[in-house]
């Protein structure tokens, strides 16, 4: 049950992180951008629900720690990939000739 618990901690505090950057103003994919009440309301309740199922799984303090690592890496490699995606065709203005 323990693993089961786990990956249920990973994708919910991955889904939370890519509601709230759906949600910001930041989001670099248009199919992906929702207004931003709405993404922040999913991504909140989602982060509540990844934080209660790695407390349930590991305690209180290793439970906070695996959530949050899940959660910033994910915050931290979402912007990277839609900056990422969007260097692969890089825009005329860029540069000098």
């Amino acid at each position: 049950m323990s693993l089961l618990l786990a990956l249920a901690t990973g994708l919910l505090a991955w889904t939370s992180a890519l509601a709230l950057y759906a949600g910001s103003g930041h989001c670099r994919w248009p199919r992906l951008r929702v207004p931003r009440p709405r993404g922040s309301a999913i991504g909140a309740a989602l982060a509540a629900l990844a934080l209660a199922t790695a407390i349930a799984d590991l305690g209180v303090g290793a439970g906070l720690c695996a959530m949050l690592a899940h959660w910033m890496l994910a915050m931290l490699v979402l912007p990277w990939l839609g900056a990422w995606r969007e260097v692969a065709a890089p825009s005329p203005t860029r540069g000098r000739p």
